[in-house]
């Protein structure tokens, strides 16, 4: 009786939700990364991870390509993660990098991105107005759109 009490909590507390979603996200697809979208902090990541888990809701996303699934997606093992980090402690460096098209932090970045350096580079610098609309953008906002540039 108790599990059912705690499943319409959190049922009817997701249902109250919305928020953005994030590319940068831990807890991977399925109902509990839908219903916990937009949330941060151990707590809902747990809840999302315990939802998918508990009633095997991943894995028919996955197969159906429902619940925010991709039957075809790519497991990055945090790529977007590890992209926000050093974007976060280099993006200074990147800025001036991607200006020019070339320099350590675009080969860095392509390694974790798994493309080709040159071709990170030429996107970086086409696309650097997008990447740096303004000087007080912060490291979340340039990742995002780098990710979403790269996937394109």
């Amino acid at each position: 009786m108790k599990n059912l009490y705690l499943f319409s909590a959190v049922l009817g507390g997701a249902l109250m939700m919305s928020a953005n979603a994030s590319a940068i996200d831990s807890t991977g697809c399925g109902l509990g990364s839908l219903a916990w979208r937009g949330q941060s902090g151990p707590a809902p990541q747990i809840l999302a991870v315990t939802t998918n888990t508990m009633f095997g809701i991943q894995t028919f996303g996955i197969t159906s390509g429902t619940s925010g699934c991709d039957p075809n997606g790519r497991i990055t093992g945090g790529t977007g993660k590890m992209v926000l980090a050093f974007v976060e402690n280099n993006m200074e460096q990147y800025a001036l990098d991607a200006s020019r098209g070339q320099g350590e932090t675009i080969e860095t970045l392509a390694g974790i991105l798994n493309m080709d350096s040159d071709r990170l580079g030429e996107i970086s610098q086409q696309h650097f107005a997008e990447l740096f609309p303004s000087q007080d953008v912060d490291a979340l906002q340039v990742t995002l759109k780098l990710l979403e540039i790269t996937q394109a």
